[in-house]
This record gives structure tokens, C-alpha cells and sequence, in this order.
């Protein structure tokens, strides 16, 4: 087919294949007459007259995530403490307070588990009025809140910790990028943040105990991955660019937040006995593929799973071939194996989270878009009231195994949707030369992942002995947007 007989696809093919991405995968795109009927009903934002519920609305709130995030599921506020320790507070979004279990809005959530997100188009787990507005923590909006307090002590152990209702208010909607930029001295501090006064002083001593605690948890063994997950940049229904997102000082100080929060959370359910869902990733059973992996690099790692020797292993990777790391980090996530979520109670010895060196973890800080959250603020909910639990242990089990599949639906349909992302970006450049990495050989082909733009396809024609890590030019001969294929030929 020649360049003038080529069909050339849009925004819309992308939203399609997206959506039959969904489908196939056994996941719902659209919502109910009955979800739109419940959603319907709904007047405002929730209330509760509950005493417990402390009013915390006239602290300096802020949210920090994309630039386009609309569904706002926390905040963060500090406060200086004696002898270096700071007092950290999360607030999580009430998504359960409009959401009530077994609802069609519930039904929808619960068979998907999650939102989906690709670059054309977003499939939201709670419809948009829920997620962007009703139950997203809004700028200048009273909305209810499940807080997690922490104590970081200056060694960044967290010393103390609650758990309690509240009524909080977002003092300012900020995004990663600009906040990290803002840190990092380039520009100035955004708009939003300027015209509160307390908040320039908040951000930079939450970004000091974030570090803290980032540096910590390295040194015990969390383990520092770079995946591949670019995305397409349109304007309007054109691809113009394929962007690699970047870890930086602003994603950072929320990670750090989100982590510890969700460690105080399991730990609160543990400490009142009952059942709760875990999110964890099991000590590797092909460890010694990994020990095999390092000794490719000339580097040995202990024979019995030791996450603080190969995060000491991946650091210096890293260091000395930032270049070829994400393709290393994706060869370590595989051998580890996926995160689960499984039913834990508090009599029995916890499986842990590996990547992160935890052994009490849990996932509670993204009730808009993620399932496990909204069930593990359920059952929050009902300690902190004294009501009975909401889930029986059967049912957790039942929703922790679903859950997980639907997660792993919900990536493999992201990951489809990518593919056909970059796919699309590229089909006019068929005949151009790229510099590319050899990531992977198998019997059914040669990959390689192009250096600029960050996209991968396959060798075709004839290719030559070629090892991983190999760098070399290749000619874009062919794209199959509705496949997600990329074709490649090696020059030289």
C-alpha cells in the first residue's frame, strides 16, 4: 500500500479501538440507564451531621496531580512538630458517602474496578458528575474526607498515627510538573499556590519530609523501577507528539504521602482484628533468575530473596546506563510478578509488598478510580462509626481475586491502546531512520524500542544477529494503527 492509499486515522479511530479494547477485555465503557437514574437523584455533595467528623476547613489544603486530573482524590497539609518531627495529614476522598455499596453506580464500579486510562479517551470507574465534582476534592468546595494523621519523626519514622472523619476544603488545585519545576528552581510558584499565603511554605516542607521518607524507604529496600508507559499529545483529533512521562519532585512528594498513608491504613484495620484487603507483591519465586540477571552485569545478588540488595543493584544500574534502564526495570518487574490483592487478617503473618519492602500495605487513597479503595474506605467507615462491617470474609475474597483480574484487563487494554497511539503517530513518517534499542528476542521476532519518539515495534525483512541492549538505525517500513503493529527494518 502506498503512502497515497494509506487511510490516515484520527483521535476518534483511537477512542474506537479503545473502546472494543474494553469491551473484549470484559469491561464495561459505558454506564447504565439505572447509573444514570441513581446519578439523576443526586441533589449536591454529600453531608453528615456525625459529631466525630472534626471541621478541618480553614487548613491550607492542596491537591497535587496531572495537569488535566479532574477527579481529585486527596489532599495534603503539614505541620511542624518538636525536635525536626512534621505532622502530616491526607485527606481522602468520601466517595462512599454518595456511593452506597450494592447501588447501580456500585455495580458499574465493582465490575470494572478501576478507571481506564488511555490518551484518546478516558473510561472513568464512577460516572464524571461523581468522580470530577461531587466526590472530587474541588477547589473551594466543602467536601467529607476520611484523614490519615502521621507523625514523621526526623529520621522519617512515622512515630504515631490516626485515623478520623473530617470536612475539608481544597485551598489549591496544583499539577506535578509545575510544582517540580517550581522546586527545582525554574519557574516560578503557579498562581494557584501563590495567592494562598501558607501554601508556598507547606509545599517546601512537605517536599522535605517526602524526600526524607523516599530516602528511608531506598535504604530498606524499595525498590526504584522506570517503566515504559508513553502517551500521546493531541491537538484536537491529531497525534503531535509521544511523550515519556518522568518521574519528578512533584510526583514524588505525593507518592511518599500516598505510600505512608496507605501503610498507616493497613495498619489500623490490622489493629482492630477483622479482615482486610491487601495489595501485595509476593518475594519473588524466580529470585534466582534475577540473581542469574545480575551476573549478566557482573554483579551477584544473595541466593535468598533480598530486596535491599537488588534495589542497591538496580541504583547503580541505573547510575551507570539511565539509557537502557527502563528496559532492565521491565525485565525485573516480569520476574517479580504482578501485585495482588488478597484478604489478610490480623492473626496471620503478613505476604507483604516486596517492590516497596512493606509488610503492611494496603490500597486506600484512590476511591474515584480505584475499587480496593472505595472498599477499604468502607470498611474504615464503619470502625470509626462502630457500625458492622460491611464486608463479609467470603466477599472480600471473592472481590480481591476479581479485582486483580480486572486490574490486569484494565492494563493490557492501556497498553493495546498505546501501541495504536504510537502507531498512528508514525504513519506519516513511514521511510524515515530512527535510533533504536534492542529490548527483547524471541522465536517470533526482534524487538527494538525507538529512542525519539519513545515507541516500540519489530524487525522485519531480514535481521541480523543482534544482542539486547544492542543499539543500532532503523527504517520505519510499516504501521497497523487498528493492530497496534510498527514494523521496522535494520540498516547496516
Amino acid at each position: 500500500m502506498t503512502s497515497s492509499q494509506r487511510r490516515h486515522h484520527h483521535r476518534t479511530d483511537l477512542a474506537r479501538i479503545a473502546e472494543e479494547a474494553m469491551t473484549e477485555r470484559g469491561l464495561e465503557p459505558s454506564f447504565s440507564v439505572s447509573v444514570q437514574r441513581q446519578l439523576d437523584a443526586l441533589t449536591g455533595p454529600a453531608q453528615d451531621t456525625d459529631p466525630l467528623i472534626r471541621d478541618l476547613r480553614a487548613l491550607p489544603w492542596c491537591s497535587i496531580d496531572n495537569d488535566d486530573s479532574l477527579d481529585l482524590d486527596q489532599l495534603t497539609v503539614c505541620e511542624p512538630m518538636a525536635d525536626g518531627a512534621v505532622k502530616i495529614l491526607v485527606a481522602v476522598a468520601d466517595v462512599d458517602s454518595l456511593v452506597d455499596k450494592g447501588s447501580p453506580i456500585d455495580e458499574h464500579a465493582r465490575i470494572n474496578t478501576t478507571s481506564v486510562y488511555t490518551s484518546a479517551r478516558i473510561f472513568p470507574m464512577l460516572p464524571e458528575r461523581l468522580s470530577t465534582d461531587l466526590t472530587s476534592l474541588n477547589p473551594d468546595a466543602d467536601r467529607l474526607a476520611i484523614v490519615t494523621e502521621m507523625h514523621i519523626a526526623a529520621d522519617a519514622s512515622i512515630t504515631q498515627a490516626s485515623v478520623y472523619r473530617g470536612l475539608v476544603r481544597n485551598k489549591a488545585k496544583l499539577a506535578y510538573d509545575a510544582i517540580s519545576a517550581w522546586i527545582d528552581g525554574q519557574t516560578p510558584l503557579p498562581d494557584a499556590a501563590r495567592i494562598v499565603p501558607e501554601i508556598e511554605g507547606q509545599l517546601r516542607q512537605q517536599d522535605e519530609v517526602a524526600q526524607r521518607l523516599r530516602k528511608q524507604r531506598h535504604a530498606q529496600g524499595s525498590l526504584e523501577l522506570e517503566t515504559f508507559q508513553p502517551r500521546a499529545v493531541f491537538e484536537g483529533e491529531r497525534v503531535v507528539d509521544i511523550r515519556q512521562q518522568v518521574q519528578n519532585r512533584g510526583r514524588q512528594l505525593i507518592e511518599e504521602f500516598m505510600i505512608a498513608a496507605n501503610t498507616c491504613t493497613a495498619k489500623f484495620l490490622a489493629s482492630h482484628g477483622g479482615a482486610s484487603l491487601r495489595r501485595v507483591v509476593r518475594s519473588p519465586e524466580r529470585w534466582l533468575r534475577l540473581v542469574e540477571l545480575a551476573g549478566k552485569y557482573g554483579e551477584t545478588l544473595p541466593k535468598a530473596p533480598d530486596s535491599r540488595a537488588l534495589e542497591a543493584f538496580l541504583a547503580r544500574r541505573h547510575r551507570a546506563d539511565p539509557l537502557r534502564f527502563p528496559d532492565l526495570s521491565l525485565i525485573v518487574v516480569k520476574l517479580m510478578g504482578a501485585g495482588e490483592y488478597v484478604v489478610e487478617r490480623a492473626s496471620t503473618e503478613p505476604i507483604g509488598h516486596f517492590g516497596l519492602a512493606l509488610r503492611d500495605y494496603t490500597h486506600s487513597t484512590a476511591p474515584n478510580r480505584r475499587y480496593p479503595d472505595l472498599i477499604t474506605l468502607r470498611m474504615l467507615k464503619s470502625l470509626l462509626k462502630g457500625d458492622k462491617a460491611p464486608y463479609t470474609t467470603d466477599e472480600l475474597q471473592a472481590l480481591a481475586l476479581h479485582c486483580t483480574n480486572q486490574e490486569d484487563a484494565a492494563r493490557k487494554v492501556e497498553r493495546r491502546v498505546r501501541k495504536s497511539e504510537a502507531a498512528l503517530f508514525l504513519e506519516s513518517r513511514i521511510g524515515e531512520v530512527f535510533d533504536a534499542i534492542v529490548t527483547g528476542r524471541t522465536d517470533s521476532g526482534t524487538w527494538v524500542r525507538l529512542i525519539t519518539p519513545p515507541a516500540e515495534g519489530m524487525l522485519v525483512g531480514h535481521v541480523p544477529e543482534l544482542e539486547v541492549g544492542q543499539t543500532l538505525h532503523v527504517k520505519l517500513t510499516d504501521t497497523n494503527v487498528e493492530r497496534g503493529f510498527i514494523d521496522f527494518a535494520a540498516i547496516g
